[in-house]
């Protein structure tokens, strides 16, 4: 009698990659618009060229400067995201240590230094802005709202996580892993799902109290407690509208804190018995990952524009008011962490490698 075995599922060694060549076409396309602004002078989203752009660290980049420099960095990782397609022969050591270092601090500054809190504030906002669109409410100009400058920068996200993607599957390619999970036989004692769960669980709980507090400010505020702050104040606030902005931005940190905790929680794992038609069945990992990484992201390039200008610092009788934002680095580390304690838990085996 002849036994037939089943395949034994190996690494495919040369399956395209997608993210690399997605991440040179994204980042050439924009290389390609900010050499035109170059050439034309015009089109510069940044600088003195975005009114609301005094908290974002491209303030003190020259106008003249930022097309050019944009254009060499941009068309650069395009070329650097395209060597990296192809071929798994592991490159010399320094080679790979300088595509690695230039890709890396490109997907960075894409990823967290372009942006600004005025990302994470529309991801709040978007809410209110949808819904209360066709009923007039409320009563913005959309056209000041979403403005090129905000295009640019949730591009400039975009191609950051693009590169970020393409030169970590690189790495995991050329060092001999699996590029979709990173395992390569070797017992990491930490990646475990069990270790996951403990050091996850301490994250998580970080990642959720910090913008809870946050919210804690901003709706009180609403309903007329001077939290922290004068009455004066307030009642400005209260007249300018700003009350109401910040309660929307707090309510959207309160919804964020509660589902950070679901990354720890079983009901982050299996829906509800509330939620009819999904009750009981299991919650994709990436319908948790995939956004849980965009906010960090957004946390921690918010963090890093209100920190480095020079007004957050100057604490007056609104202090409160900026005092929890304080906690917002810790935040965005915390909430990365966690988001890759749930991956490490969730993801079983993998299918392109069969490793768990």
């Amino acid at each position: 009698m002849t036994t037939t075995l089943p395949p034994t599922r190996r690494p495919t060694a040369r399956r395209s990659d997608r993210l690399a060549p997605l991440a040179a076409a994204w980042l050439g396309l924009w290389g390609v618009l900010a050499l035109l602004c170059t050439v034309t002078g015009a089109g510069y989203p940044f600088g003195a060229n975005d009114p609301g752009g005094e908290i974002n660290l491209l303030r003190l980049v020259p106008t003249t400067v930022g097309p050019p420099l944009f254009a060499a960095l941009l068309l650069g990782a395009a070329v650097a995201a395209l060597a990296m397609t192809g071929s798994t022969r592991r490159p010399g050591r320094a080679l790979r240590t300088l595509l690695s270092a230039y890709a890396w601090t490109v997907a960075v500054l894409l990823a967290v230094v372009v942006p600004d809190v005025g990302v994470l504030t529309i991801l709040g906002y978007a809410p209110i802005l949808i819904i209360g669109a066709p009923f007039g409410w409320p009563p913005v100009d959309y056209a000041e709202v979403f403005t090129w400058a905000l295009f640019a920068r949730f591009a400039a996200v975009v191609g950051g996580v693009l590169l970020a993607g393409a030169v970590l599957t690189w790495r995991r390619r050329t060092a001999g892993a699996c590029p979709a999970c990173g395992r390569d036989g070797t017992d990491h004692g930490w990646t475990s799902p069990a270790s996951a769960a403990r050091w996850g669980r301490w994250v998580a709980w970080v990642a959720a109290t910090i913008p809870a507090l946050y919210a804690v400010t901003r709706l009180a505020w609403a309903v007329g407690i001077p939290l922290g702050i004068e009455q004066s104040f307030l009642d400005e606030m209260r007249d300018s509208g700003m009350v109401w902005a910040g309660a929307g931005l707090g309510g959207f940190a309160l919804v964020g804190a509660i589902l950070t905790l679901g990354l720890v929680q079983r009901w982050g794992e299996r829906f509800p018995r509330w939620m009819v038609g999904l009750a009981g069945r299991p919650v994709p990992v990436r319908l948790a990952v995939v956004p849980a990484t965009l906010v960090a992201v957004a946390v921690t390039a918010a963090t890093l524009g209100l920190l480095a200008t020079p007004d957050f610092w100057d604490f007056g009788e609104a202090s409160l008011a900026t005092a929890p934002m304080l906690l917002w680095p810790f935040w965005g580390v915390a909430l990365g962490a966690a988001t890759y304690a749930y991956h490490l838990r969730r993801r079983g085996a993998c299918r392109r490698c069969g490793r768990d």
